[in-house]
């Protein structure tokens, strides 16, 4: 039987994030012209080939402290594994609609906040999706759907638990974007995130030894429909042991024995005991470094009434061609 145990998020001690940079009133409108360019030039269609080739020629004009942040992170993403830049623009003068609650809801059509977040992820790497989730589009929202209050998604709002983002895929993202475009009134909800760069040195050698093998399996998101499959064994610290990427999702991933049960559930530990969180406000830009840093979210109330909250998700991943097996004609979309 897999290993299942129910855990809760205690954020009594949870430290806010690390790291945040607040752009500037002249950055920020800096952003807002990069965005109208592209919206004047772009397709009319997110999705269409050409809207990735038209915002990634525009991020290089975005504002040099945002592309210096940037590369730095790219370079290392520091002991926390997550950035945050705040005061990002997500409109320009015409009012926010209302948030959206569809099952599988998606950005189509260009606008400030798309542009923007898709131009940020487009300087840590390439911009992808996945045709099983979310009908593959580049810019996916975030936000609560009726019905699917206890799902272990992004439609959820019940405790999200603490994952590494499509952890079961080969070629999971590097980088994951969540732009608040509008935040939660309640405040409850917020971003959770951990580094096994602070948690490691809280576990025993034992430990890190069983986590090194491969000794678990990850079953792929409910976002992701029905795909009956799971990985292959793998294990959850990947790499030099000194520095380990880290390969786990504790809502989907069941460990094959009780010792490694047993690991998995010291890993949890030391991540709850080195975890930050944030209530993520408009304008909000945070990037997750998905090969060092879990994320997860605490749980909230929605109220389905138009102002409920609302990210744009946007994954990259740095090596184009180690997944072009997966990617059909060479665009951004794996299957």
């Amino acid at each position: 039987m897999p290993h299942i145990q129910e855990h809760t998020l205690t954020l009594g001690s949870a430290a806010p994030v690390a790291g945040a940079v607040t752009l500037t009133d002249a950055e920020r409108d800096a952003m807002l012209a990069l965005a109208a360019d592209v919206l004047a030039s772009s397709p009319a269609l997110i999705d269409d080939p050409a809207w990735l080739d038209t915002v990634r020629d525009a991020s290089a004009m975005l504002p040099r402290p945002v592309l210096t942040l940037l590369r730095r992170f790219r370079h290392d993403a520091g002991p926390d594994g997550v950035l945050l830049l705040r005061n990002m623009p997500v409109v320009a003068d015409e009012p926010l609609p209302v948030t959206p609650t569809v099952p599988g809801s998606v950005e189509r059509v260009p606008a400030v906040a798309s542009a923007l977040v898709t131009a940020a992820m487009l300087q840590l790497g390439e911009v992808i999706a996945y045709r099983s989730e979310k009908t593959g589009a580049l810019v996916q929202n975030v936000v609560p759907v009726p019905g699917s209050e206890r799902s272990q998604s992004n439609a959820g709002s019940v405790l999200l638990e603490l994952h590494v983002e499509n952890a079961f895929h080969e070629n999971k993202p590097d980088y994951v974007g969540l732009l608040c475009v509008r935040e939660d009134a309640t405040g409850d909800a917020k971003l959770c995130t951990s580094s096994i760069r602070r948690a490691l040195p809280l576990l025993s050698g034992r430990t890190v030894s069983v986590l090194a093998a491969p000794r678990f399996l990850t079953e792929p998101p409910p976002s992701f429909g029905v795909l009956n499959s799971v990985t292959p064994a793998h294990p959850v610290l990947v790499g030099d042991l000194a520095d380990p990427d880290v390969l786990v999702d504790f809502a989907a991933t069941h460990p094959l024995d009780d010792e490694a049960a047993a690991a998995m559930d010291e890993l949890r530990e030391a991540f709850m005991r080195t975890m930050s969180a944030v209530a993520l406000r408009v304008g909000d830009l945070a990037v997750v470094d998905n090969r060092l840093a879990v994320h997860g979210r605490t749980s909230f109330t929605p109220r389905y009434d138009g102002r409920d909250r609302w990210l744009h998700r946007v994954y990259a991943h740095l090596d184009h061609r180690r997944s072009r097996v997966d990617r059909k004609d060479g665009g951004a979309v794996l299957d």
